[in-house]
């Protein structure tokens, strides 16, 4: 009896310390690789082979690629830490597929491998998805020095699920203007699913993407040092319940950050499809002229390079340089001849809510223009952040993003046109939120101090 126990508590520490398997199946079907707890995501995964992250804590580290025709399957209540001394980056490629559909009571984390109190922006790379959508640029390679191309002429395709999904502390500057973000679409297309997602102190964008139609709901950007939100290459997805809180002591140092940057592409030529992001429901919120509040933060809404959009009943809030900025005949152009929308908003800026850019030559193009613009469709300007009714927007660590009662926010909301569309929840509330929280029990503003 003492032998068989003695036997079995050695075979029980041996399946303990197995962190890594791999199931060799039939020629022509798929390779297994199972990851438990304590385990390593690294290197490079080929077509057919699927690995399955189970439930538990595991590393990622270095530079981590799924090549076309494999797929990555994470458990709900993962914790994926990026190694500290070979810094992590997760990229799917075109024709890969990542499932990552967490829960709302278990979701799934990536984050610093730092201990708490010592995680900083930037210690580890952001995940990077491409796909096989249109974009207005021939073979664009993704930013962030992996090396990989996106996009194609599938907007239906599909590269998998994201479903509450936190992202801490991500953002390496390959090289400037080459920075991995926090979470990166290329050319993602309509089949993915992106929703419930958290990015967290980014050291870079939160959001970038580039081209592609992906959609996405209940999107938070949390401290993010460059744009909460961007958009270039011809990205026309939909997008709706999405909230931005800025660190007023936290900016990028190089450039401008925004709540929203917008570009048909770099060089703001009119290529086509050009970029259209059709945005119900955000609530952008700036550094509300905070005590020491860093240098750089600037717009809620940054549109140049000849883009166009559609941004309706949405709140914007707190910025110090503006709430609507156009930049560009192109961008100008579009919102005064109905290409662009500006709906149902409300906007409040320590300086002048609405501002044009000195790049706008069309005659009769001044900021008062854009105002008049905005206002015949429904948007109004704000003489306060407070007059907007969100009594905890910009605390910090807790915030609560729900309008008070007697709030403008709770009606005025309207969908028509281009968001007479099924994807749009018909609310009757401007901004992310209306009587429910759905960033409580998953979502997290303290990442610097939680236990992982």
């Amino acid at each position: 009896m003492k032998l068989k126990n003695a036997f079995l508590a050695i075979l029980s520490l041996g399946v303990a310390f197995t962190s890594c398997k791999k199931n060799d199946g039939p020629e022509g079907l798929e390779d297994t690789v199972v990851i438990t707890n304590g385990g390593t995501l690294t290197g490079t995964y080929k077509s057919g082979q699927r690995v399955v992250v189970n439930k538990g804590t595991v590393t990622l580290n270095g530079y981590t690629y799924f090549e076309e025709g494999s797929t990555l399957t994470i458990e709900p209540g993962t914790v994926i830490k990026s190694s500290v001394e070979n810094k992590g980056a997760l990229i799917i490629e075109r024709g890969a597929k990542i499932i990552a559909d967490g829960t709302a009571s278990a979701p799934i984390v990536f984050t610093s491998g730092r201990a708490a109190g010592q995680r900083a922006p930037g210690d580890w790379g952001g995940i990077i998805v491409l796909g096989k959508a249109t974009t207005n640029l021939t073979n664009p390679t993704i930013e962030g020095g992996v090396g990989r191309q996106y996009g194609g002429t599938v907007d239906t395709d599909n590269s998998g699920i994201l479903r509450y999904v936190r992202i801490e502390y991500a953002g390496i500057a390959a090289q400037p203007g080459s920075e991995i973000n926090g979470l990166t679409l290329g050319g993602v297309g309509s089949g993915t699913v992106i929703d419930h997602i958290q990015v967290s102190y980014g050291n870079d964008d939160a959001y970038e993407f580039f081209g592609g139609t992906v959609n996405a709901k209940h999107l938070i950007a949390f401290a993010t040092a460059d744009d909460d939100f961007d958009f270039d290459n011809g990205y026309r997805g939909k997008i709706q319940f999405a909230v931005a809180l800025r660190d007023p002591a936290f900016v990028d140092g190089g450039d401008a950050g925004n709540g929203i940057e917008c570009d048909n592409n770099a060089n703001g030529t009119d290529a086509t499809p050009r970029t259209r992001p059709n945005i119900s429901n955000m609530t952008i919120l700036g550094p509300n002229g905070a005590a020491n509040t860093a240098a750089n933060h600037n717009f809620a809404n940054r549109f140049r390079r000849a883009t166009a959009f559609v941004l309706n009943n949405s709140v914007m809030i707190g910025h110090p340089d503006g709430g609507l900025s156009l930049e560009s005949n192109g961008t100008y152009s579009s919102l005064i001849d109905g290409t662009s929308q500006f709906n149902n908003n409300v906007v409040f800026a320590l300086a002048a809510p609405y501002k044009l850019g000195s790049d706008v030559t069309v005659a009769g193009a001044t900021a008062a223009a854009i105002e008049a613009k905005a206002a015949a469709s429904g948007s109004v300007k704000l003489t306060t952040s407070a007059e907007a009714g969100i009594n905890g927007a910009f605390t910090l660590n807790a915030p609560n993003f729900l309008p008070s009662a007697g709030s403008i926010l709770l009606a005025g909301a309207a969908f028509t046109g281009d968001q007479n569309d099924a994807f749009f929840e018909k609310v009757s509330y401007k901004g992310a939120f209306g009587a429910t929280n759905w960033t409580s029990g998953w979502a997290s503003f303290t990442p610097q101090t939680n236990a992982y």
